[in-house]
């Protein structure tokens, strides 16, 4: 209670209304907030560590989902809307979601579509829907094997954070958080790489820092979507990192976290951008050094590097067959542009992975 006492909430601007972020309890919070026929969608393994709560909303309607990409497909989905239409569900009611980005993703999308759009309110429960995706009002859903296919803009009423939920988070789960955030530390114009380092070591076993990170990526956050809400313009650049990452993560199966994979597609558009002459190979030196206290806990599996190559050619910004990523100029000078996959680019990528370049110095 000390920690959330520290921060103070505030509202993101958005063409749908203003929705607020409110630091609090989950505990003293989630009763108040459930009206008769609302319903709560909630991730398995929250239930279980937090069954006592969850009993005294017994007499709501709760759906239990796996946190699973094979939960978040649009068929899966199908299902979850069923269940809450046939329990009296009405317009003036809500969904409420309790969980990570895969809850926040299908409870988000089911209530953009249910009677035409119905409000909802969300509790993130890990570090990367508490630092990041709680905001910005994208929906995202697989189409079978296809990742993020289906979606739109669809922010919820409410986001409730509370940090204590960081408590029970294994070290894994806390890095894939870090990962995430520190692509928009790097778009911030930092005063020391060396004090980020030293944050961002700390943040791994102090709550507070770790909070202070959290309102910290939120809030550069929020003036972004405020500025380019649907994601036209120069919101796009918090796609650093992540058009490398999200092929990292379809070829390995998804055996690494979004957020480690985020880590390692930031060190990797920094290779790239180092190579192309766009930035010093020092500095993406430097940067590397923090991102290895991020991804050192997530060895990279083998995979086929032409499926690497395929899952590169469908990342969504991609026009006419070009892929499209965000490169670096240096810090807080990212941009979007098209990288010719040339026999050198592809040697580059392969020996990324192959010669762990992102474990040594060049």
């Amino acid at each position: 209670m000390v920690v959330i006492q520290m921060f103070k909430n505030f509202s993101v601007k958005s063409s749908h209304g203003e929705y607020y972020v409110k630091y609090c309890s989950w505990k003293e919070t989630l009763n108040q907030h459930i009206n008769n026929g609302d319903a709560v969608i909630v991730d398995n393994n929250i239930a279980k560590l937090y069954s006592d709560i969850l009993d005294s909303i017994k007499d709501t309607n709760i759906i239990f989902i796996d946190a699973s990409e094979e939960t978040k497909s649009y068929e899966s989905i199908g299902d979850i809307i069923k269940n809450i239409i046939s329990n009296n569900f009405s317009k003036n009611n809500k969904l409420i979601a309790i969980g990570g980005g895969i809850t926040q993703d299908v409870t988000s999308f089911a209530a953009s579509i249910i009677l035409r759009g119905v409000d909802w309110t969300f509790f993130p429960t890990n570090l990367a829907s508490q630092c990041d995706s709680c905001i910005g009002s994208k929906t995202s859903v697989n189409l079978g094997k296809y990742k993020n296919q289906l979606g739109g803009f669809y922010p919820p009423r409410e986001i409730f954070i509370d940090f204590s939920f960081c408590k029970t988070l294994p070290e894994v789960d806390i890095c894939a958080g870090l990962g995430e955030m520190m692509h928009y530390f790097l778009l911030e114009n930092l005063d020391s790489l060396e004090i980020l380092g030293e944050e961002i070591v700390k943040a791994k076993t102090d709550l507070n820092q770790l909070s202070k990170l959290i309102e910290r990526s939120l809030l550069i956050k929020k003036t972004m979507v405020e500025i380019d809400e649907y994601d036209q313009g120069p919101r796009r650049i918090f796609n650093y990192g992540h058009t490398f990452g999200h092929a990292l993560e379809a070829s390995s199966n998804f055996q690494v976290p979004h957020g480690i994979a985020v880590a390692y597609g930031i060190d990797l558009a920094n290779l790239i951008s180092s190579e192309l002459g766009l930035i010093d190979i020092g500095l993406r030196n430097q940067i590397r050094k923090i991102l290895k206290d991020i991804f050192n806990i997530c060895e990279i599996p083998i995979f086929n590097i032409d499926n690497y190559f395929s899952a590169l050619m469908r990342d969504k910004k991609n026009v006419n067959g070009v892929l499209h990523a965000i490169l670096t100029r240096g810090l807080g000078d990212m941009f979007l542009t098209p990288i010719e996959m040339t026999d050198e680019i592809k040697n580059l990528i392969n020996k990324f992975y192959e010669q762990k370049l992102y474990d040594k110095s060049l």
